[in-house]
C-alpha cells in the first residue's frame, strides 16, 4: 500500500509529463522542491577588496574558511594588524556572527572573511563579514573554486550513466573549468577502458584514467594544483579521499613550511583523510567524509574533500539553461548556427523547426532532467510566485555609508487577533457538526436499507 495515493491528472494538471516518469520519482522531486523551495537569496558580499593590514585592529584578522563542522569554522589567517605578523598562517576556531545568519548571508568553505574579537592565546574568534566571491558551487557548498574534478570509478562501484550525467550537468552549470577522471583502472582490463574512453568522447568529454593504489596517472592532476583551489566531487566509494591523500603525499613539506605547522596543530582538521571501504552488500560506497574541508598543499593551493552523494540537486539549472550543459546539443547548435531553431525559447523536444535531433545516447536523460526541472519550477511558481521582496534592506548611515539590515516579515511576527481566532474556532465547530450530520444521515440510510 503506497504512502501517497497516485495523483490524477484532473486534480493536478501541471503534472502531465511527456515522459513516462515513475510516480515515486516524481513524488521525490516534489518533496525535494519543498525542502529546497528556492536558492538562498543572493545577498552580495561587500564589493570592497580585502582591507590592508594597517586598517585592521589588533583583535581583527582576515583569512580563509578552510573547514566547517556543526556551528564551528576553521579560518586560516592571511593578514593581521602590524606587529602581529607571527600569527599569519595559523588557524582560528570561529563562530558566525548572529547578524549574518539573520540576513541569510551564508558563510561557506572557501570564503574570504573578516574575523573579529580574536583571542590569539586560545586561537578563537568571530566571523563578522564575508568578502566578495569569485565563484560558488551549490553541491557541495564551496566558494571561490578554481577547478572541479569529477571523479568516478570503473569498478567497485561501477559507473552509472544517469548518475554520471547528473554530475556532469551540475559541473557544467557552475561555469568553472572541470576535468572528468576515472579511478581504479587496475580492477578492469584494457577493453573496458577503451570502451568508456570512446563512449565519453561521443558525449563530448576527454576523461583521465588513473589508479590511486598503484600511483599511476596522477601527474596530469598534479599540474592543476599549483596555486588553485580544486574541489573533488563524485559518488561515495570512488576514492576521493584516497586520491587527495595520494596527491598530498607526493608533496615534500619541510618542517619550516607554515603548512607543516598547521598540520601539527590540527591533524584532525587538516591531516590525512579517513578512507572507507565499499559495501559488500550493495556494491556502493559508504559515507566516510562527513563535512567539507580545504586541505592545504605546497605552493599555496588547496584540495577540497567533499561528502559523496549520488543525486546532485541541480538547483541552479533552469529549463532554458539545461541544453547548454550538454556538449552534444551545443555541437548541433553550432553546426546549424546559420539556420538555428525556429523559436528562440526552444527546449529541443523535437518540435517543428528544431535542429536538435534525438539520435544521440543521452537524449532520454536530457528529457528526464527537463521534466524534473519543470516540476521544480512549477512548484516554486505556485508556492512563491514571481515577485518576492529581498530579505535585507540597505540603509544609508553616517558619511553616506550603506549598511545592511534584515527585513522583518511582519505577517510572520504579527499576533493573531482574537476576532480571527474566535472565527476560526467557530468554523472548525461548524465543520465538525457537518461531519456528525453526515455520519448520522449515513447511519440512518444503512439501517433503512437493511430493513
Amino acid at each position: 500500500m503506497p504512502l501517497f495515493p497516485p495523483p490524477s491528472t484532473a486534480t493536478l494538471p501541471h503534472l502531465r509529463l511527456p515522459l513516462p516518469l515513475p510516480l515515486p520519482q516524481s513524488l521525490r522531486l516534489l518533496h525535494r522542491a519543498s525542502r529546497h523551495p528556492r536558492l538562498p537569496p543572493a545577498v552580495s558580499a561587500a564589493s570592497l577588496p580585502l582591507p590592508p593590514p594597517d586598517a585592521l585592529l589588533p583583535n581583527q584578522a582576515t583569512g580563509l574558511v578552510a573547514a566547517s563542522q556543526a556551528n564551528f569554522m576553521r579560518v586560516i589567517v592571511s593578514s593581521t594588524a602590524p606587529g602581529l605578523e607571527q600569527h599569519q598562517g595559523t588557524d582560528l576556531l570561529c563562530l558566525v556572527r548572529a547578524l549574518l545568519k539573520k540576513i541569510r548571508r551564508r558563510v561557506l568553505v572557501g570564503d574570504r572573511v573578516l574575523v573579529g574579537a580574536v583571542d590569539w592565546t586560545d586561537r578563537r574568534g568571530m566571523i563578522e563579514d564575508v568578502f566578495e566571491r569569485r565563484s560558488e558551487v551549490v553541491d557541495p557548498p564551496v566558494a571561490n573554486v578554481d577547478r572541479l574534478v569529477v571523479l568516478f570509478s570503473l569498478d567497485q562501484p561501477q559507473p552509472e550513466p544517469a548518475t554520471l550525467t547528473r554530475f556532469l550537468v551540475e559541473a557544467e552549470s557552475t561555469g568553472i573549468p572541470f576535468v572528468l577522471a576515472f579511478n581504479k583502472v587496475e580492477l578492469v582490463d584494457d577493453q573496458i577502458i577503451s570502451y568508456w574512453r570512446d563512449r565519453l568522447k561521443s558525449w563530448g568529454y576527454d576523461p583521465l584514467f588513473l589508479s590511486v593504489d598503484q600511483r599511476s596517472g596522477l601527474s596530469a592532476l598534479e599540474e592543476m594544483l599549483e596555486g588553485q583551489t580544486t574541489v573533488v566531487v563524485g559518488p561515495s566509494g570512488v576514492g576521493k579521499s584516497s586520491l587527495i591523500n595520494a596527491l598530498r603525499c607526493n608533496q615534500n613539506i619541510s618542517e619550516e613550511d607554515p603548512i607543516h605547522q598547521l598540520l601539527e596543530q590540527n591533524s584532525k582538521w587538516f591531516g590525512e583523510q579517513r578512507v572507507g571501504t565499499v559495501s559488500k552488500k550493495s556494491g556502493k560506497g559508504k559515507h566516510t567524509t562527513r563535512h567539507v574541508s580545504l586541505l592545504p598543499i605546497v605552493d599555496g593551493g588547496f584540495l577540497a574533500d567533499t561528502p559523496g552523494f549520488n543525486q546532485p540537486s541541480l538547483m541552479k539549472v533552469t529549463k532554458k539553461g539545461l541544453a547548454e550543459t550538454f556538449p552534444e546539443i551545443r555541437k548541433m547548435l553550432e553546426e546549424n548556427e546559420s539556420s538555428g531553431c525556429l523559436f528562440n525559447d526552444c527546449v529541443h523536444l523535437g518540435e517543428h523547426g528544431c535542429v536538435v535531433k534525438g539520435d544521440w545516447e543521452r537524449y532520454p536523460y536530457y528529457l528526464q532532467l527537463l521534466d524534473e526541472i519543470k516540476i521544480r519550477e512549477s512548484f516554486q511558481l505556485r508556492t512563491f510566485g514571481t515577485k518576492r521582496e529581498g530579505d535585507v534592506r540597505y540603509k544609508t548611515g553616517t558619511m553616506g555609508v550603506k549598511q545592511v539590515e534584515p527585513r522583518l516579515q511582519l505577517k510572520k511576527h504579527r499576533r493573531v487577533s482574537r476576532k480571527k481566532l474566535n472565527q476560526s474556532i467557530l468554523d472548525e465547530m461548524d465543520s465538525d457538526m457537518d461531519d456528525l450530520d453526515d455520519d448520522y444521515q449515513f447511519g440512518v440510510s444503512r439501517r433503512t436499507s437493511k430493513r
